[in-house]
């Protein structure tokens, strides 16, 4: 199929070949790769052949099906993935990535707690688009909870970015120059807001390891209670 005419920005440019020779098919490997762990450019294909679709080369309705069933899909499988070697995995190596089980036990309650949206945004950060399928599998979230999130994370993400690519069209390299800025915006704040996260758990652990210690008791030293007797030393009265 033909390219658009409309020069190309950035990684759509270099994308335009694969998109070319593959159409649907390129779509389908390289979003289902995105989202089970392997950084390749899914997120990026997506943009793209919503912006030939915009331009009459590709059905819009087609690609936002065929990547949402995708993203899905490899999402799940990345679940999978942590579900069934997540655990034996940490437990072997986690020591060397300071993943302690102490560690793991907290990153279970949190999953237990907001796993779902946790699912849900992941899809639109780099990194945890990739990863997050595979940490709900291993911190053991349920198949019937992670399931629903995984599919509505995966056509939200779809229909934000294949809209986006779509309605860019001609205008996609000035649209795409500001979406890149903004997106980097978005990363920054994301990561202000899990650092603030992070040092609010470690002032409530401090809090209540503080509270632990002044409401404790002195330890016993094996004397056993002072009721003022002296102790029995055999020499008493037979």
């Amino acid at each position: 199929m033909p390219a658009p005419t409309t020069p190309l920005p950035g990684a759509l440019a270099g994308l335009a070949p694969l998109l070319d020779h593959y159409g649907y098919l390129a779509v389908a490997l390289l979003v289902l790769l995105d989202n089970c762990g392997i950084p390749v450019p899914g997120q990026t294909i997506l943009v793209l052949a919503s912006v030939y679709a915009g331009t009459g080369h590709l059905s819009f309705a087609a690609v936002l099906l065929i990547a949402a069933c995708a993203a899905a899909l490899g999402n799940g499988l990345g679940y999978l993935i942590g579900r069934t070697g997540g655990r034996a995995f940490v437990h072997r190596w986690g020591r060397y990535v300071l993943l302690t089980p102490a560690r793991m036990e907290r990153a279970d309650g949190f999953f237990e707690r907001h796993g779902g949206k946790v699912v849900v945004v992941a899809r639109f950060v780099d990194v945890l688009r990739q990863t997050n399928g595979i940490i709900a599998g291993t911190t053991g979230m349920p198949w019937r909870r992670f399931l629903p999130f995984n599919v509505l994370g995966a056509v939200l993400w779809t229909g934000v970015w294949g809209t986006f690519g779509y309605l860019a069209g001609a205008n996609i390299g000035t649209v795409y120059r500001t979406a890149i800025r903004y997106q980097v915006w978005f990363a920054i704040g994301l990561g202000v807001l899990v650092a603030a996260f992070l040092l609010r758990q470690v002032l409530r652990y401090r809090r209540r390891r503080h509270e632990d210690a002044g409401t404790g008791t002195a330890p016993d030293d094996g004397t056993g209670p002072d009721d003022g007797t002296a102790p029995d030393d055999g020499t008493g009265p037979d």
